[in-house]
């Protein structure tokens, strides 16, 4: 397998965690998608670095954001290291850490890098415009 081969394995592999974990809740294929070993170096506040604390967050995501959902505007990869810029957007009609639904669309970008080796998932860094979400919800002095 050409280093382009494995690039595009691993764009594959993310963009299906992208669109049809977080995007539609298959939390049997997370499973599949995610090594055990998996290592979250930059967890959300409350989470835990593992397997089980990314699972969590999405899952937290999908009740307060039912229609939960990302547009992947890039992708790069280096062998089996895959950047994705990228645009989420729902609808808040669940808690989200301490506010009560308000029925606002939202929208924040994230960039995020994730390793994969043998098809899974074993690393993640991210960078989320968290603010962005929060002034959406009204949680900020910003806010609507």
């Amino acid at each position: 397998m050409t280093v382009t081969d494995v690039s595009e394995a691993a764009k594959a592999v993310v963009r299906r965690n992208t669109e049809e974990v977080q995007g539609g809740g298959d939390y049997e294929l997370y499973d599949e998608l995610f090594a055990d070993d998996f290592v979250d170096h930059t967890p959300q506040p409350g989470r835990t670095p593992d397997k089980a604390g990314a699972l969590e967050l999405y899952k937290v995501l999908r009740a307060a954001f039912p229609d939960f959902h990302a547009v992947i505007h890039w992708q790069a990869a280096e062998g089996n290291l895959v950047t994705t810029y990228k645009t989420y957007h729902g609808t808040h009609e669940g808690e989200f850490f301490g506010i009560a639904p308000t029925g606002r669309a939202i929208r924040f970008e994230t960039v995020d890098a994730m390793r994969v080796v043998d098809g899974r998932i074993t690393e993640h860094w991210g960078v989320a415009n968290l603010l962005s979400l929060m002034e959406q919800l009204g949680a900020t002095p910003g806010g609507r």
